[in-house]
């Protein structure tokens, strides 16, 4: 075997399609896009799944049907039990304290506490909604859970 013999595998190699060029390429005069319309247009030929050729789409004839709360649901911003350990023994928590310390970004509609992580110190914390773990860890060191 010589370097000048070698061809590559039968079938790995293909012929371009040469559109447009003359009655011997089978692909002349209208390049195999038919006649006229959309689709032999340049650049207009993609129409998206949804269209019905200009008839009232099915997706605007049926009717809009039930009704979504999610534009009007509660979000709290969370915190997480082990962030609270930067706090001193006995240190009375807020909102607005957390939100002062940059432990916040935004309060949202409310501040809920977690139970992730562990504390180790006895505090005094005010939220809007604890978890039941976290309600349980930080009256179990003698803390207090409030509810604003």
């Amino acid at each position: 075997m010589k370097l000048h013999t070698m061809k590559p595998a039968e079938g790995a190699t293909f012929t371009r399609k040469r559109v447009g060029r003359g009655p011997g390429s089978g692909l002349g005069k209208t390049s195999g896009k038919g006649q006229k319309g959309q689709k032999a247009r340049s650049g207009k030929g993609k129409i998206k799944a949804t269209f019905e050729g200009g008839q009232f789409p099915l997706y605007r004839r049926l009717p809009k049907r039930g009704f979504s709360n999610a534009r009007f649901k509660t979000e709290y911003a969370v915190i997480n039990l082990s962030d609270l350990n930067k706090f001193e023994d006995g240190a009375v928590i807020t909102p607005e304290l957390l939100k002062d310390m940059g432990l916040l970004k935004n309060q949202l509609n409310g501040v809920k506490v977690l139970g992730n992580g562990t504390l180790e110190k006895k505090l005094t914390v005010k939220a809007h909604k604890f978890s039941t773990v976290a309600k349980e860890q930080i009256e179990k060191l003698g803390g207090k859970a409030e509810v604003i």
